[in-house]
């Protein structure tokens, strides 16, 4: 089986990704933990790591190289804080990389089920079958009136974040993204970068998630933030149908961008993915009938500068990653 992130799914022309996120605590340590204390919850979760029933491998950060440790936020699979941490920090991970718990970041734990496209149904059902066995397994702090206690007060109650990625060129292109990011935002989502919080867009992808996490289950969070995703996608969908109307102008943007990635032979990681967005456009639409949903999956990871030295199994500087990219870039096109 592929990884999550090299897969298409329900709708994966504007919802490249799904995440449900659970914020949790162990009850016998405070929630400002200090590097000692952080350093006993990870040997309790080491020890229980094998009762997870999900074929979790429990690794910590330490123990990684810095090329290691930043292809996984380039994945989106652990944040950029977690990475920095030199002492201490872990992460519970199956081979598919789709379920991944970390440990001593902003939490105790945080229970991340990830998948390909638009599938929030089926991802909190994972997520909270690996939330009821981490439960089983570890005694979670949480009271009768605030449900799940966190670290971050806007964490309390469920502890749940429900995120979509979303690419939305054709809102970008019409110049109406600014209008539909605050209509979201009004109806109590946020929107983030695509490495999440504090951090910028890349490419027109947009994160998109939940705030309210008390009062409210597991159930009505995923159900609401699937309401207003179907909503972007019909807004970005009709956003292309206005740009098809000047076809040649977009099929000459599109294939300009596609010549380009196919036939450089240096190019910075920029660079490739804001040409990146507009070949996946153009994939999407119809127009450039040579690549692949695959392909693009497979462009947006490897272009990356750790996953692309991982790809090669070396380290590089700034000019030979550019040139190896341009190579691997052709290689993936031309498959």
């Amino acid at each position: 089986m592929s990884n999550w992130y090299i897969q298409s799914g329900k709708d994966f022309d504007v919802v490249v990704s799904t995440r449900i996120r659970f914020s949790r605590n162990l009850a016998e340590f405070r929630f400002n933990t200090n590097q000692n204390e952080e350093k006993q919850i990870e040997k309790i979760i080491e020890e229980k790591a094998n009762e997870t029933g999900y074929n979790l491998k429990f690794l910590r950060l330490k123990d990684m190289d810095e090329i290691t440790k930043l292809s996984l936020v380039e994945k989106n699979i652990i944040s950029p804080e977690l990475a920095t941490k030199e002492k201490t920090g872990a992460i519970l991970i199956n081979e598919e990389e789709n379920i991944c718990i970390m440990i001593n970041e902003e939490e105790h734990l945080r229970i991340q089920v990830f998948n390909s496209g638009l599938e929030l149904e089926s991802t909190l059902a994972l997520a909270i079958e690996v939330d009821e066995k981490i439960q089983e397994l570890l005694n979670i702090a949480k009271s009768k009136e605030y449900g799940y206690l966190t670290t971050c007060p806007t964490n309390l109650g469920t502890g749940m974040r429900a995120s979509v990625m979303v690419h939305l060129p054709g809102l970008t292109k019409t110049g109406n993204i600014r209008k539909i990011l605050n209509t979201i935002t009004s109806f109590g989502m946020e929107i983030r970068g695509t490495h999440g919080e504090n951090t910028k867009s890349e490419g027109d992808m947009y994160q998109i998630s939940n705030k309210q996490t008390l009062g409210i289950t597991e159930e009505d969070i995923a159900k609401k933030l699937k309401i207003i995703t179907e909503k972007i996608i019909e807004q970005e969908r009709l956003a292309r149908k206005y740009l098809a109307k000047d076809t040649i102008e977009l099929e000459d943007k599109v294939y300009r961008s596609y010549g380009i990635l196919k036939n450089c032979r240096t190019i910075s990681q920029n660079e490739a993915i804001r040409l990146l967005t507009d070949v996946k456009l153009g994939t999407d639409m119809g127009i450039i009938k040579e690549m692949t949903d695959k392909k693009i999956s497979k462009l947006y990871l490897y272009i990356k500068s750790a996953n692309l030295q991982k790809y090669f199994g070396t380290k590089m500087d700034t000019q030979e990653k550019e040139i190896k990219r341009a190579e691997l870039i052709r290689n993936i096109m031309e498959s």
